[in-house]
């Protein structure tokens, strides 16, 4: 899949975690947002000098562990 599809649809999830109403659809999406995030790595694997994930805040959004 393009790099660009990705990132956009990892960006949806995101802001849909951030505006649900429920406990469970914001999980839903941030879960979603994971798996985006996942694949933007490994995508990108190689490409950066440090071993920092690019989307490290992505696989662990805050506030997802309190729910």
């Amino acid at each position: 899949m393009d790099l660009n599809y990705l990132l956009h649809r990892q960006q949806v999830s995101l802001m849909k975690a951030a505006a649900a109403v429920c406990r469970e659809a914001r999980y839903s999406h941030a879960l979603m947002a994971q798996g985006y995030a996942r694949r933007i790595n490994a995508r990108v694997d190689g490409l950066r000098d440090s071993e920092t994930p690019l989307m490290d805040e992505a696989l662990h959004p805050a506030g997802l562990a309190a729910a």
